[in-house]
């Protein structure tokens, strides 16, 4: 059977589809898996580091879908995983609150320090098989204390929420000094933190913090012995919620947008690159797949660790309007963390 030959419109018509562009390239997001589980009774997590064997460690905020945890029996709030998500170690930071947020090791004396939000300070735990601890920062006024880092020489600096400012205190802990004190660390927005996840890059000329209220991250040039801060500017917009803030080795922002659920990775210049995991509902054990009000992320054993905070805004201790994840946390009885593969998927017409 002799098949018709194309008309000349035809040819043309198909000549003209070939040469129009194509459709807009979607990101391609990486999907977020469990890592782990936190005990059945834990609360949301929100702090995340790793340590030099892979080990990844994770202190809770202390609520859960019904409000603040009971005080008493006080629970555990700080978490030990091996690199394959095996529990290690489950234990209270002795003489803190229930509600802990960052939590870091110090890479040059090896302290893990934890961020007592409830109590203002930041603790060292000298025992992590038991959670003994001991006052390592003090701050004045009335602090959210939210999150930390560290520069080479081990100073340490906390970002605070409620008062606009970046504390430091040297590698030895004692009372923290207000290195920087701006109107850009403070918010109005929601949720009602400011200052939050923060990280130097890589050469130490920059200082970035999230601010979670304003959906910015500001950039505070550093320079001279000991590190001084130059003036905050905003260095990028439109982050819905950032949160945590880590940077790679190529100077790339990987931020935690908790209000979007995904992982936004922007570029030295602010241009993002990258969106990563995605909220995929409620399993039957009551756990989030994927990212729910994700906090903090952290590179570790080839991935990105990211907390999931499940944060139901509403409850009774918060009691904030409902935000757009407030009616899928407040299903959530299993709290878990996620991992994501390090690593930046293709995305065309990125140079």
């Amino acid at each position: 059977m002799t098949r018709p030959r194309p008309t000349a419109f035809v040819l043309v018509l198909m000549l003209t589809l070939a040469l129009l562009p194509g459709p807009a390239a979607a990101w391609i997001r990486s999907p977020a898996t469990t890592f782990a589980a936190l005990p059945p009774g834990s609360s949301g997590p929100e702090g995340l580091t790793v340590d030099g064997a892979g080990n990844v460690y994770v202190a809770t905020f202390g609520f859960t879908a019904s409000g603040p945890v009971p005080p008493s029996p006080p629970g555990n709030n700080l978490f030990v995983f091996s690199p394959s998500g095996r529990l290690l170690h489950a234990v209270r930071v002795s003489g803190s609150s229930d509600h802990l947020l960052g939590l870091g090791i110090n890479p040059v004396t090896g302290d893990l320090l934890v961020i007592d939000f409830g109590g203002g300070n930041v603790r060292k735990v000298t025992d992590i098989s038991t959670g003994t601890s001991t006052v390592f920062m003090t701050v004045t006024g009335s602090p959210g204390l939210n999150a930390m880092t560290f520069d080479s020489a081990g100073n340490v600096y906390v970002a605070d929420s409620y008062q606009g400012k970046i504390w430091r205190t040297p590698s030895t802990g004692g009372a923290g000094v207000a290195w920087v004190t701006d109107a850009l660390l403070t918010t109005t927005g929601f949720p009602p933190f400011g200052a939050n996840g923060l990280a130097f890059n890589k050469g130490e000329t920059a200082l970035f913090v999230a601010n979670t209220g304003n959906d910015t991250v500001v950039k505070i040039p550093v320079s001279g012995t000991p590190l001084a801060p130059g003036t905050p500017a905003v260095f990028v917009n439109s982050i819905n919620g950032a949160d945590g803030l880590i940077i790679d080795d190529e100077d790339n922002l990987w931020v935690a947008a908790n209000q979007a659920d995904e992982i936004v990775v922007v570029d030295p210049t602010g241009r993002v690159i990258a969106k990563l995991g995605e909220f995929g509902g409620i399993d039957p054990q009551g756990a989030a797949v994927g990212l729910l009000f994700p906090a903090t992320p952290f590179f570790g054993n080839g991935f990105v660790y990211v907390t999931n905070l499940a944060l139901d805004v509403t409850v009774p201790g918060l009691g904030l309007p409902q935000a757009v994840d407030s009616q899928w946390a407040a299903q959530v009885t299993i709290y878990t963390v996620s991992k994501i593969p390090a690593r930046i998927p293709p995305t065309r017409g990125l140079k």
